[in-house]
Formats: structure tokens, C-alpha cells, sequence
């Protein structure tokens, strides 16, 4: 089962690039986080996602939140795919231990794989104030909007 709004939000711990790691407990006490996973990098839907957050990128910063993107493609292709897209934003890996991170939050496909299209806000003291978790390779429309009216409310 998903982690769900009002819960405690599991630590992680992914790979951003060799030798660079990404942490839930980097940003405690001073940013928000929007966890958004997602199954596979260089595909349609997952690349309208991330450029919908890059477009975005600016309301979230203004709302002290960082958006970390992960999927459990190594992290070489990771990096490429961000190049690729000129994304501003964290791009991490959860390859190895595989799909760790993505069976903590309940939304790692073990059909594929691959983690569900699983989106946690997580505020600064590390709770989950606004999920969304997306079964079917759909998609996510709320992702941007609903995000950021939960910020707004949470402040």
C-alpha cells in the first residue's frame, strides 16, 4: 500500500550521479520536497511530466520545494535524459538496491520493474501533506496544479 497524506514520509537515499547522493533528510528543516517517480526515463508520457515540472520549476522554488524525479534507470541515463531535457531539477536513481525507494512508498511495479506513477509532497519536517498515485501509464494533469494548491495551503 502507498504512503498516504498525514503519514510520516520514509527516508531515502538514491543516486544522483556517481559519487552524488540524494537524501529525504538533506532537505529536512529547510525545503519541501515533491518525491515524483515515475516508470522509465526517454519515454512520452514521463517526458511531458518532467517538462511540465521544469516549466513550473520557478512557482515551486518560490514555495521552498525541490523536486527530486526518480525512476530505476541507472543514474548514467538519468543524467543524460535530464541533459537531454534541460532540466533544473534532481534527477535520481533507483536502481540499486532496486526499486528500494519506490517499495518504501508502496508504488514500486513488480509486474515491470518499475515504479507506479507515485507523487509525494513532503513538508519540511518530513510528513507527506499530498499524494497522488497513478496505477495505470497515464498522464498526471493534477500533478503541477494540485501540488502547488497544497503548498499553498500548507504555509
Amino acid at each position: 500500500m502507498a504512503v498516504r497524506t498525514g503519514e510520516r514520509a520514509p527516508e531515502f537515499e538514491l543516486e544522483v550521479s556517481r559519487g552524488e547522493r540524494v537524501r529525504l533528510s538533506d532537505f529536512r528543516g529547510r525545503s519541501n520536497v515533491l518525491l515524483v517517480f515515475h516508470p522509465f526515463a526517454f519515454t512520452p508520457v514521463c517526458e511531458d511530466e518532467a517538462r511540465d515540472l521544469q516549466e513550473n520549476l520557478e512557482s515551486f522554488r518560490n514555495a521552498q520545494t525541490e523536486i527530486v524525479f526518480v525512476s530505476c534507470d541507472p543514474a548514467p541515463a538519468r543524467q543524460a535524459w535530464k541533459e537531454a531535457l534541460g532540466a533544473e531539477y534532481v534527477f535520481a536513481s533507483d536502481f540499486w538496491a532496486h526499486g528500494a525507494a519506490a517499495k518504501a512508498y508502496g508504488v514500486f511495479n513488480e509486474r515491470n520493474g518499475a515504479p507506479h506513477r507515485g507523487t509525494f509532497l513532503i513538508d519540511k519536517d518530513g510528513n507527506v501533506i499530498w499524494s497522488l498515485v497513478k496505477i495505470s501509464d497515464e498522464y498526471r494533469s493534477e500533478l503541477v496544479p494540485e501540488s502547488l494548491e497544497a503548498l499553498g495551503r500548507s504555509e
